[in-house]
């Protein structure tokens, strides 16, 4: 019997480690595109802020998850475009940019909380679990690992897209050569400027999507500052993943992992540890992460810098 509970508390904390590791997923997933074009976007934690608070404002508004999926993309793709504008065309430090939009999320995203929405007791219709056939049933397990939402589902198939876009298509070949050899893009006559407006769109979508997954596959409601530092755990993720979609998906994995546990952890009042302690593990380990991958192997080689041409 104890087996039994044993790897029931197995499968349930590998369970949650995929939920909690989905908008880390996506986050990293948008985040490798931006760097493989020479961006680097640490606006990611506004970009979600922005996806989760749009995506709450919508499905309250309309009663529909799908629309407040579309308004959190939308939402983080409107607030990526004018990272996109100060970085590209004006030629602003990417980092400094990248804080002010963080702060930007951070504060538009509770003032309007505040000013339209009463902060307690508001919820939304979040995506409901979905029993994959035959793989729910196992026992002990099935229900656990096997009757997720269709939006941690999604992961898999993006990440497959991501890397077919990314190393098996034109664009994707050119996209990585302006984080690359920009010039050498420029020669062929081919706007490095637009490959990187693409980049960092495509990236804030990614990221608006996994704010909207916060509010709309997990939680059921938006209090201010939800994503809680994920938007910076997904730029270590993609680092340790080495710039890989693939890569990134098991990283994230893990970190979701780091959230399950710490979860499982809290729960143990017998420990007799402050709840904060285990909090803390997430982030602890993001550093743990960022001390250990000192190298810039596989790197884009213009990450960071702007195009002058």
């Amino acid at each position: 019997m104890d087996d039994i509970l044993n790897l029931g508390l197995v499968a349930a904390t590998l369970g949650a480690s995929w939920r909690l590791a989905t908008p880390l997923i996506f986050a990293a997933l948008g985040e490798v595109f931006a760097e493989r074009a020479g961006v680097l976007n640490i606006g990611i934690e506004g970009m979600m802020l922005t996806g989760a608070f749009t995506g709450f404002a919508a499905a309250f508004a309309s009663g529909s998850v799908p629309l407040g999926l579309l308004a959190g993309i939308l939402g983080g793709m409107a607030i990526g475009l004018v990272f996109a504008v100060f970085t590209v065309t004006v030629k602003a430090n990417q980092i400094v940019v990248g804080a002010a939009i963080n702060l930007l999320g951070m504060g538009l995203t509770a003032f309007l909380f505040r000013t339209f929405y009463v902060s307690t007791g508001l919820g939304v219709e979040i995506a409901q679990p979905i029993a994959i056939p035959f793989l729910s049933d196992l026992p002990v397990i099935g229900a656990a690992l096997f009757r997720q939402n269709a939006i941690v589902y999604a992961t898999i198939p993006l990440t497959f897209l991501v890397w077919v876009v990314l190393f098996r298509t034109s664009f994707g070949l050119t996209l990585r050569a302006v984080g690359e050899h920009p010039k050498s893009v420029a020669v062929v006559g081919r706007s490095v400027a637009a490959y990187r407006y693409g980049a960092i769109l495509i990236g804030a979508a990614f990221a608006g999507l996994g704010g909207a997954f916060l509010t709309l596959g997990h939680s059921n409601q938006f209090v201010e500052n939800i994503t809680s530092g994920r938007g910076f755990i997904a730029l270590a993720v993609v680092v340790f993943a080495r710039w890989s979609p693939v890569g990134a998906f098991f990283v994230a994995l893990l970190f979701g992992l780091f959230y399950a546990v710490q979860l499982q952890l809290q729960a143990q009042p017998q420990l007799g540890v402050p709840y904060q302690l285990f909090q803390a593990l997430p982030y602890v380990m993001t550093i743990i992460v960022l001390v250990l991958v000192r190298s810039r192997r596989g790197a884009p080689k213009m990450l960071g810098v702007a195009y002058d041409g």
